[in-house]
């Protein structure tokens, strides 16, 4: 008989819709908790480009069994819709996510109520935001990143004063003559001012990231670290490309570097993260600090600042 413990029992509701008729397409949910517990704190998740809100369970399972409502949705950029370059909401579908994730918290009281045996069991004051590659300017977004204009002054803050911390995985660097020639012309949003960035955040980068977005190798995603004020961490993963190991879900087919043992230590690193950034409980994250700042681990480093 195993002596190890039995993992949290979760719960999955998925589709719960909103509508949104300014959107052009009602907006879908998914709700993720555990199914004992009181008090659980929240957590928006913006998928990467093309995904769905049936995405990255490695991380929405890890975090629920730690005591999250995970709350996930499905952008326009989803493969699933079909948008092409020519649908009028193309250009604004930066904006659109940020606006998805805080409608979600808007309609907080709806999505409870849906999922059964969770109403009474959410605390509203504790929020999180995530997100994975262009889920992370999403999520950055709703922490203080903010666009800058062509004269490098920063636009309109689009932060969500209901969230205080978040996690930010492959998310993109600085703008500028660091992008692409290609990511110049399709992708105006990409030139993030990181000052505004002043909430706790766990920005996660791969040191073998090479992306056609940037002129600059993997180190460009540790710019919302960089070039942030703290209190923030970074976790870098060894051997890691953008999938982060396969992130985006168990066996998915265009994972580039698929490592179960990865996606394990990074769906445990940020479950403690979060349950320290939101006052849970800061005994997971003192002891992960402990095991990857001295440097040992073969597949992660951390610093803090």
């Amino acid at each position: 008989m195993s002596s190890q413990p039995h993992p949290t029992p979760v719960v999955s509701v998925a589709p719960i819709v909103l509508p949104a008729p300014d959107r052009g397409e009602d907006l879908p949910v998914r709700v993720s908790a555990p199914v004992t517990g009181r008090d659980l704190p929240v957590v928006l998740l913006a998928h990467g480009h093309g995904w769905s809100l049936d995405g990255y369970a490695p991380l929405v399972q890890a975090w629920s069994a730690a005591g999250f409502v995970v709350l996930q949705t499905t952008h326009l950029d989803s493969r699933r819709l079909g948008l092409t370059d020519e649908d009028p909401r193309h250009a604004e579908i930066w904006r659109i996510r940020i606006a998805d994730l805080r409608r979600m918290l808007d309609e907080l009281d709806v999505l409870e109520a849906a999922v059964p045996g969770l109403a009474g069991r959410v605390d509203r004051s504790r929020v999180a935001v995530a997100g994975h590659s262009f889920g992370g300017q999403t999520a950055g977004a709703l922490l203080g990143v903010r666009v800058q204009d062509a004269d490098g002054r920063p636009g309109e803050d689009l932060s969500d004063p209901r969230i205080s911390a978040g996690v930010l995985l492959a998310s993109g660097g600085a703008g500028g003559d660091d992008l692409s020639p290609f990511a110049k012309e399709h992708f105006p949003f990409m030139h993030p001012s990181f000052t505004g960035l002043t909430r706790p955040a766990l920005v996660v980068a791969g040191d073998h990231d090479d992306s056609f977005l940037t002129t600059r190798g993997p180190d460009w995603f540790e710019d919302p670290y960089r070039l942030s004020p703290g209190p923030k961490s970074l976790l870098t993963l060894v051997g890691a490309e953008h999938t982060l190991g396969g992130v985006a879900g168990f066996e998915v087919a265009e994972t580039t570097d698929e490592h179960p043992g990865r996606v394990a230590l990074l769906a445990r690193v940020t479950a403690a993260y979060l349950q320290d950034a939101l006052g849970v409980d800061g005994a997971p994250w003192s002891a992960v600090r402990a095991e990857l700042e001295g440097g040992a681990d073969p597949l992660a480093r951390l610093e803090s600042k």
